[in-house]
């Protein structure tokens, strides 16, 4: 247990956690990381996990062995693994590495990650544009 000490931040959204990675991951930092994660899906219960990896321009082997160390964690405590804004380089880059993500879904965002989960976005309001008072 590492009190709460990771750099990423893990939102708890119902029973969905939403966590991103980062480049400047180091080891100690991903250790972390990783123990936080794992404890929050016990605690809180998750039933799925968001990794938004949108902010990864490229992946080395140390940050794309922690991503698939963090999703088979993820599958094997019960939580739906989703993996969102995988850019192209990134996925060159673990098919180069021969590392697969097996059982993770990935989407093109966080967002459409969101949706596969259940979460609907809120309705535009209707009505006010263009309406003149009167």
């Amino acid at each position: 247990m590492n009190g709460g000490l990771s750099a990423v931040p893990i939102l708890r959204l119902g029973d969905v956690l939403v966590t991103g990675l980062l480049n400047e991951l180091d080891d100690k930092a991903a250790v972390a990381f990783t123990e936080e994660l794992t404890e929050r899906i016990v605690v809180d219960r998750a039933r799925a996990i968001l990794i938004d990896i949108s902010r990864l321009d490229i992946i080395d082997s140390f940050v794309a062995r922690t991503l698939m160390e963090l999703t088979t964690t993820a599958r094997l405590l019960g939580a739906r693994v989703i993996v969102a804004g995988m850019r192209p380089a990134v996925a060159i880059t673990l098919v180069e590495l021969g590392l697969q993500l097996s059982g993770v879904e990935t989407t093109l965002n966080a967002e459409q990650g969101m949706i596969a989960l259940g979460w609907q976005p809120a309705a535009s309001p209707k009505g006010s544009r263009g309406v003149p008072l009167r």
